[in-house]
């Protein structure tokens, strides 16, 4: 019996291939965070905060359990006919809350933590070339938003921003390996798309400046700045951080520290 769950994108969540997540948004949510906490057991509070927040009917605790059933029927109408566990031994009770007894490992954001975790120890070591395949074979990961299709709670919502926030973030480093690595030239193509995706996000306007200008395209790297600093302005009212003022001059002055992969405005 394989279970695959899928939670970094629209949440998927199947058993041999057949499907058991729930058409309802609330039931949905449910198995969501439970999945994220595969193997420990998510407490009765946690789940009701996460279905109502601030606002939990009279009836909370009877209607989770006939959420906590339903799920139960998707995992049993799956499981027909192999012979192995059941419902109850995959989505288990507790006095304090419920279960889910799968591998953790079965979860994509739980092995998306663990090579993030290598590929940053990588970064951290020097090893580029490492650092660069463990980070891309995590963000291989991603098919979207983390849980892009569920009405997410206050539960939910940290989980799902966190690992938004670490995806920005392992993208980052995988491309600074990259760029250490002299492959400015494979990353033209992504670095645009990223800058138009997050406009005032001075990492990736950075990282796109420094490949253009390796790649020979100087007077597109300051195009890139002056497109950064008008959005800054227009949006935030700030100028560009000192890091980033510094490599515009740097380009536009053609300094040889913009070759050099160590260089300070490298981040």
């Amino acid at each position: 019996m394989r279970i695959e769950i899928n939670v970094l994108g629209p949440l998927e969540v199947g058993i041999g291939g057949v499907s058991v997540v729930p058409t309802a948004s609330k039931p949905s949510q449910l198995l969501a965070l439970l999945a994220l906490n595969a193997g420990r057991v998510v407490i009765v509070n946690t789940l009701t905060d996460e279905i109502w927040a601030s606002h939990p009917p009279r009836s909370e605790v009877a209607t989770l359990h006939t959420y906590i059933m339903k799920l139960r029927r998707n995992l049993d109408m799956a499981l027909a006919g192999q012979g192995g566990p059941t419902a109850k031994d995959i989505l288990i009770t507790r006095r304090a809350g419920y279960l889910l007894a799968v591998e953790p490992t079965a979860v994509d954001a739980i092995r998306y933590d663990q090579l993030s975790a290598a590929g940053r120890q990588a970064v951290d070591d020097g090893d580029h070339e490492r650092a660069s395949r463990m980070l891309a074979e995590a963000l291989r990961l991603w098919r979207g938003p983390a849980l892009a299709d569920l009405p997410i709670g206050p539960q939910l919502a940290i989980e799902a921003m966190r690992l938004d926030e670490n995806r920005l973030g392992d993208l980052h480093l995988r491309i600074e390996a990259d760029l250490k690595l002299g492959r400015h030239h494979q990353l033209l193509g992504e670095l645009a798309t990223l800058c138009l995706r997050h406009p005032m996000l001075e990492n990736f306007c950075v990282q796109h400046m420094i490949a253009l200008y390796r790649s020979g395209r100087q007077s597109q790297a300051l195009v890139a700045y002056r497109r950064l600093r008008a959005e800054m302005v227009e949006n935030l009212g700030v100028e560009p951080s000192p890091r980033v003022r510094q490599l515009h001059h740097a380009i536009l002055n053609g300094q040889p520290a913009v070759e050099d992969p160590n260089a300070m405005f490298n981040v």
